[in-house]
């Protein structure tokens, strides 16, 4: 690359400046790189703990649940099921972690009370109650790791591209402007040496003729002098 940049001054002070320019580019990404990161590893013990709960939840609405189609029957659960006339509203707005947009989710009517789930109180048992409890806590759970989750793969794949570009100034751009550089600077060193050397070559030529046409004019004013001394002689 660094033969086919014309080794100018005005090239290299262009060279010069993207250097400065692509240093700071890359101590801005280095540093974004890592607030990323620090940002991520919080999110990420969020998930571990969201993921565990979330689990938990799990584990407890399956319980609650055949217990209930065990001892009410499976007509009665899929009756409280569909008594439910209000369903859980759920809203996605966006938040900025690090200049990264991250969803922000939030759910009404996910819990309820028991006036509330549509069935009539007298005709269920605490067993359905206990079910419905349970299954609403695991729909609040999922929606947080929901929330949680995309926020960590976002950040994520935010992190991997910001690497990228660090390393494509580190390893490819910045050693080529430094190339480019050097390249130039050895040229105009060369050129600088060719010139001075031109010069001391023309310095030393134009002595040689200032010496020459000095011995010309004492050679000319010679003969004169010897025919002046002559006729002084003579007188």
């Amino acid at each position: 690359m660094a033969k086919d940049v014309k080794p100018t001054r005005k090239n290299l002070m262009e060279i010069e400046d993207r250097i400065e320019l692509s240093e700071r580019g890359h101590d801005t990404l280095e540093q974004k790189r890592d607030g990323l990161i620090m940002e991520f590893q919080d999110i990420l013990d969020q998930a571990k703990d969201v993921r565990t709960n979330l689990d938990e939840d799990y584990d407890r609405a399956q319980r609650t649940i055949d217990m209930a189609r065990a001892m009410e029957g499976d007509v009665a659960v899929r009756g409280a099921a569909a008594a439910l006339k209000e369903h859980p509203e759920i809203t996605i707005e966006s938040n900025s972690i690090m200049g990264v947009s991250v969803p922000q989710i939030d759910s009404t009517r996910v819990k309820k009370g028991l006036d509330q789930r549509g069935y009539g109180v007298l005709g269920t048992s605490a067993r359905i109650d206990e079910a419905a409890e349970a299954y609403e806590e695991l729909l609040e759970s999922i929606i947080l790791a929901a929330e949680i989750e995309t926020a960590m793969w976002k950040m994520l794949d935010e992190i991997e591209t910001t690497k990228r570009r660090v390393n494509a100034l580190e390893f490819k751009l910045l050693p080529e402007l430094r190339e480019n550089q050097e390249y130039i600077e050895q040229k105009l060193e060369e050129q600088e040496r060719e010139e001075i050397f031109r010069l001391k070559k023309i310095k030393a030529k134009k002595e040689e003729e200032e010496k020459a046409e000095r011995q010309a004019e004492a050679a000319a004013e010679a003969p004169a002098t010897e025919v002046e001394a002559g006729v002084v002689e003579d007188d």
